[in-house]
């Protein structure tokens, strides 16, 4: 017989963004506690609001399973003494299983004999396991905490109501000072407690009091509510997911209206508006069918339809506010200049470790000159890029950034093109952000990627210069993320450009205000970043491999990754890769500096490698630089047939491990193939 659970906490309000993610952890470790204590069940369902975490397990069985466990203890010799009595160590071990020598078996092992028991549990019935569900709401972790009152706990935030119920009874627990119960709340203005009847009836008690439980359900609220308007006004509106998720977190019961503004503040640029309505008064915004910008917008309200006229002025009153503080700064920033704003980011820190914001910019044109070139840009292109990266941070000084920050770049665009700067120009300085999250759009042009590459090298150098490399999940100064975005660009632009030359020549160059430190750390840390674009599928020691491979041009150790593990499942892989692993084991016996001398090959095998070592010129296809290595395991395996390496004879030794890694230094661009399981 299986019943149904509910646990619902009854929670002062819950930053949105919080609600999904710990709607989502409290199921995972409802599903992990009812595991460890062996109680079956059908599945779980969620539910949140921004008052309430929930989760109903449908079909709970009654009662645990009974247990049954063998345990092996200490041999027999140890567990017995001269008289045969058991030991202390018998007696401990069977003490720790709960218990006692009279409990005691032996079994045969490969010749030995050793102690076992046999340990039998009888399943408790659900409601005996169901008391430590406490435990899983206090083992629940959050990006931020409180506490209140007296008290001396922590959580997301202040705790009202438990209700625990086991289909219609109500459980009796306590957690953090409040006893469990089937009392819940309903929405804050419009409800009242509620008495939830069931696990079952859950959503519908909670919807008589004007709250929608489920948040699948409120979206699709919000998205049907808004398609009405959509209809009803003939006009086309935004639904931006991410903005979605969080207004769904926002409200209990929703309700969607359109509210308007005056038509003159269209003539402000459209990205002020928008991020005005969405990232600060969280609206949707509303276009015409031709997709352009109207003076309107879609917001959702935490009720019903009462007095929603009200709710409408008041909110276009609060947007209104936001519309002429970005037509103030609009207009007033045109009356600035590019080289005054410029001269006063020498005044303006970027770290205090690190300098100032010009010395930063000062710092990224150097390394954009030395880019250029390497990204094959035309003179033209080179022009603009110096331009660029003399000017691209002045917008931080404009009253729009400075209040809206979220528009740095995109502001400077606009302000760039207002002050007759080539169109080229004013796309770099609001690319070289780019990309601004793991998987964000790159640059479109040219000059934008080479300058974003150029910032982003001087950014992780600087930092890392200075001691303030990330360690852990610690990344205060987003490294990780601006490491990402150049070896996306790299790729994604197909300059082959490797890392490891590159970081050689920036820690070359000379910085009157930063002399760039940790060249070691700064390449494994690309490493990182490179082997978090391999394909998932690839395994991991092939990855290994590639990343030890002595090409770091990323977007070909992305493509080598995938093309060996294709490779593996044919039949040639295992034994090219066995043949080759011989060959980076043994040249590493090599001293360095070694050079081969024909004169001192002793058969026709050491000559045809040799030859066939001399024919390895590195090659663009990666599929025929593979091919040809694979090609030499014949080779290499009629070398080793008859040829011994390691002979008395230091020169002819010399020679062969001089031949080999020789071979190897070539092998090595693709993989370090030693590192390549065969097994």
């Amino acid at each position: 017989m299986t019943k149904n659970l509910l646990v619902e906490l009854g929670l002062e309000e819950v930053p949105a963004y919080i609600v999904t993610p710990a709607m989502v952890q409290l199921r995972d470790k409802m599903a992990q506690f009812l595991a460890t204590n062996r109680l079956e069940f059908e599945d779980i369902q969620m539910f949140s609001t921004p008052r309430r975490l929930a989760v109903r397990v449908r079909g709970l069985a009654d009662r645990q399973e009974d247990l049954t466990e063998d345990f092996k203890g200490p041999s027999k010799k140890i567990a017995l003494d001269a008289d045969g009595h058991f030991t202390k160590a018998a007696e401990g071990f069977v003490r720790g299983k709960g218990l006692t020598t009279d409990d005691i078996t032996f079994r045969e092992i490969k010749g030995e004999e050793y102690v076992y028991v046999t340990k039998h549990e009888q399943g408790k019935s659900a409601k005996e396991v169901l008391v430590a569900i406490p435990e899983v709401l206090a083992a629940m972790t959050f990006p931020v905490s409180m506490h209140w009152a007296s008290n001396k706990f922590e959580y997301i935030r202040p705790i009202h109501t438990l209700t625990v119920l086991l289909d219609d009874e109500a459980l009796d627990m306590d957690f953090l000072d409040i006893s469990s119960g089937r009392i819940s709340r309903g929405h804050r203005f419009l409800g009242q407690e509620v008495e939830i009847a069931s696990a079952d009836s859950y959503e519908e008690d909670l919807r008589k009091e004007f709250v929608i439980a489920d948040s699948n359900e409120r979206e699709q609220m919000i998205v049907e509510q808004i398609k009405a308007i959509e209809a009803a006004r003939n006009v086309a509106v935004e639904i931006d997911q991410d903005l979605l998720n969080e207004v769904l977190n926002l409200v209990e019961y929703p309700t969607a209206f359109m509210g308007a503004f005056d038509a003159k503040y269209l003539e402000v640029p459209e990205e002020v508006l928008v991020t005005s309505m969405k990232n600060h008064q969280r609206y949707f915004v509303v276009r015409n069918q031709a997709g352009k910008l109207l003076p309107n917008f879609i917001s959702v309200r935490n009720g019903n339809e009462a007095f929603l006229d009200n709710v409408i002025k008041g909110n276009e009153k609060v947007l209104v506010a936001r519309l002429e503080d970005g037509e103030f700064f609009w207009r007033e920033d045109q009356k600035l200049q590019i080289a005054d704003l410029v001269e006063r980011l020498k005044a303006v820190t970027f770290h205090e470790k690190i300098g100032s914001l010009y010395e930063h910019m000062s710092r990224t044109a150097a390394i954009s000159s030395l880019l250029a070139d390497q990204a094959g840009l035309s003179d033209e292109e080179k022009t603009d890029l110096a331009r660029a990266a003399a000017i691209y941070k002045f917008d931080l000084l404009t009253g729009m950034v400075g209040e809206f920050d979220e528009l740095q770049g995109i502001m400077g665009e606009k302000y760039a093109l207002l002050a007759g700067e080539t169109p080229a120009v004013a796309a770099a300085i609001r690319e070289h952000y780019l990309p601004t999250s793991a998987d964000g759009d790159l640059p479109e042009t040219k000059v934008g990627a080479v300058l974003a590459l150029a910032d982003k090298l001087d950014t992780i150098l600087s930092f890392f210069s200075v001691g303030l490399i990330p360690s852990g999940s610690n990344d205060p100064y987003a490294l990780r993320r601006a490491t990402q975005g150049v070896v996306r660009i790299l790729e994604a632009f197909g300059w082959m450009i490797a890392i490891d030359e590159l970081v050689e020549k920036l820690f070359a160059l000379k910085h009157d205000s930063l002399t760039y430190e940790h060249q070691t750390e700064v390449l494994d840390f690309f490493r990182a970043r490179v082997e978090k674009m391999m394909d998932k599928s690839v395994p991991k020691d092939m990855v290994t491999a590639v990343l030890n491979s002595t090409n770091f041009v990323v977007g070909d150790m992305v493509e080598t990754a995938r093309l060996l593990a294709e490779s593996a499942k044919t039949a040639t892989f295992k034994p090219a890769v066995e043949s080759l692993s011989r060959v980076f084991n043994l040249a590493e016996k090599a001293g360095a500096g070694m050079v081969v001398d024909s004169s001192l090959f002793e058969n026709e095998e050491e000559k045809v490698l040799a030859e066939r070592v001399g024919q390895l010129e590195p090659m663009a296809d990666l599929v025929a630089r593979i091919d040809q290595l694979f090609a030499l395991q014949p080779v290499i395996d009629a070398f080793f047939d008859n040829t011994m390496v390691m002979v008395e004879d230091e020169a002819v030794k010399n020679n062969r491990l001089a031949l080999l890694a020789t071979l190897t230094a070539k092998a090595q661009r693709v993989a370090q193939f030693n590192q390549i399981n065969t097994k």
